[in-house]
């Protein structure tokens, strides 16, 4: 009688099925961190050869330099001393000591007597007056012994006048700046449409006389026009209207 025959076959034994999707986690896992790993590790010497390529300036192996490598070292040294040197030179130039200050507050006192001694001397007083400002010195000249009202054409009597200024800035290397001003009254015509225009035109006029008139350098000269927004007293009055209407000729000083 054969017993095996009547033996039941016993099942073989196999892993949960949850373990084989544990397995494959396990496994994904420990390739993840082989890769962050590998990828951690730096060539020292791939490290090293990279710098100094780009140390060398060598980017483009297809295109090389026309100057040695030694060569556009030295040159490269060379402009980043003399960048160090203009930006040290600029630094020391805008370094104003209070001594230097002193000596331009000095300059403008003086500029200013210089200046007041010519008007009173000339006779100009009742038509010029000179101030100091933070830019410089400032003559004030009325709309009246320059212009007609509402023109920017300089009037015969003005010319004697502005030949005095031209020997006084003729003496005087100072750049000079010439603003136009004018009251509120609102201005439309063909030729000034604003008073915008009419303080610009009437700023150019006298910048115009003294460059051709006078032979005076234009490169000195600058020309501003602000119609009615710098007024030197309120518009309240005829009288004060007419002080606010006047062209400006400021001396600047000799470092602006």
């Amino acid at each position: 009688m054969n017993l095996n025959r009547n033996r039941k076959k016993r099942p073989k034994k196999e892993a949960p099925l949850w373990m084989v999707t544990y397995s494959d986690m396990v496994t994904l896992i420990l390739v993840f961190f082989i890769l962050l790993f590998s990828m951690s590790q730096i060539d020292a010497e791939k490290l090293k050869t990279v710098t100094e390529s780009y140390q060398q300036r060598v980017i483009l192996d297809y295109y090389p330099s026309a100057v040695e490598l030694d060569q556009a070292s030295n040159l490269e040294d060379d402009k980043d001393e003399n960048e160090s040197e203009g930006m040290t030179e600029i630094e020391e130039t805008e370094e104003l000591t209070p001594h230097d200050l002193e000596e331009q507050v000095d300059e403008l006192e003086r500029l200013l007597q210089q200046i007041e001694e010519y008007i009173r001397n000339e006779g100009l007083s009742d038509v010029i007056s000179a101030t100091r400002t933070e830019q410089g010195v400032v003559l004030v000249l009325q709309e009246n012994v320059l212009f007609e009202s509402g023109e920017a054409e300089l009037i015969g009597d003005a010319l004697p006048l502005l030949q005095k200024v031209a020997t006084l800035l003729e003496n005087i290397p100072n750049q000079v700046k010439v603003e136009g001003h004018t009251d509120p009254r609102p201005i439309r015509t063909n030729r000034f449409p604003s008073n915008w225009e009419l303080s610009g035109a009437r700023a150019s006029s006298v910048v115009r006389y003294f460059a051709e008139e006078e032979d005076l350098e234009a490169e000195r000269f600058q020309i501003s026009g602000f119609a009615d927004t710098r007024p030197i007293v309120p518009n309240d009055s005829s009288e004060n209207m007419k002080k606010n209407r006047r062209v400006e000729i400021i001396i600047l000083e000799s470092t602006n």
